[in-house]
């Protein structure tokens, strides 16, 4: 597989790049995306809708869910991350292999997360126009965290420097990016709102079925776009272009 011509995008550029690589990866990130994300979102609907489970072991079973979520969904996004960075500089890299190569950055994932979630939430405190800037900011950590194998604290402040002075483009691929993967879940929604009073609890239990096997599919979209968007950084602020033909040259 070639190395691709790696070049500043164009905000419409971009998104079409992340729409090939989705396309081009499906399989692969569909399977990081059930593995990951598969069993804690068939737990929830199971602890969710069914009456008649509520309980102290529930409960227990609910905390426990939502700390295997977390863990799974930031293996996820870091194997998710390892595909696609993989194959946009011309490499492939499997499901199993991306899942093996992603567990050690779980926690350092996990800590980011909550990290970030906490400077933006005290940004949107702050009239909510703060929140939106910061958010934009540290937008890359995640991705910058896994590719560079840098800690929680040292990829916010990569991911910072990286947005510096294209915050508004890293904003509008934001939008978009959350637009394209909501606008399913709203269809969804509706279709859930006719069929539920028809089928009664069946429907509840399908309804959610369809929201986990929707999630599932779309959701590794989000992670291919916030790669693309981390390399169109470099690419502007550090020319990342030249880096990678220079290793292309480079004699073995």
């Amino acid at each position: 597989m070639s190395t691709p011509t790696l070049r500043p995008l164009a905000l419409g550029e971009l998104l079409d790049v992340a729409f090939t690589l989705y396309r081009e990866l499906f399989a692969s990130l569909v399977l990081v995306s059930v593995v990951t994300s598969g069993a804690p979102a068939l737990i929830a609907v199971y602890l969710d809708p069914t009456p008649g489970v509520a309980g102290g072991g529930n409960l227990l079973l609910s905390f426990a869910n939502q700390i295997l979520a977390l863990v799974m969904g930031a293996i996820g996004i870091a194997a998710s991350t390892f595909i696609v960075s993989d194959h946009y500089l011309g490499e492939s890299l499997s499901a199993g292999a991306a899942l093996g190569r992603a567990a050690q950055f779980a926690g350092r994932l996990i800590v980011a997360s909550f990290l970030i979630g906490l400077v933006v939430f005290c940004g949107v405190v702050l009239l909510i126009v703060p929140g939106i800037i910061l958010a934009c900011g540290l937008a890359v950590s995640p991705t910058a965290l896994v590719l560079e194998r840098l800690g929680p604290i040292e990829a916010m402040g990569r991911s910072w420097n990286l947005t510096r002075g294209y915050r508004g483009k890293v904003f509008g691929t934001l939008l978009i990016t959350v637009f394209l993967i909501v606008l399913p879940y709203i269809a969804l929604g509706a279709v859930s709102a006719v069929l539920i009073p028809l089928a009664g609890s069946a429907g509840v239990v399908l309804a959610g079925l369809l929201m986990v096997t929707l999630g599932v599919l779309i959701s590794p979209f989000f992670y291919v776009a916030l790669t693309v968007l981390y390399y169109d950084l470099r690419i502007r602020k550090e020319g990342f272009d030249l880096e990678v033909l220079a290793n292309t040259l480079r004699p073995a």
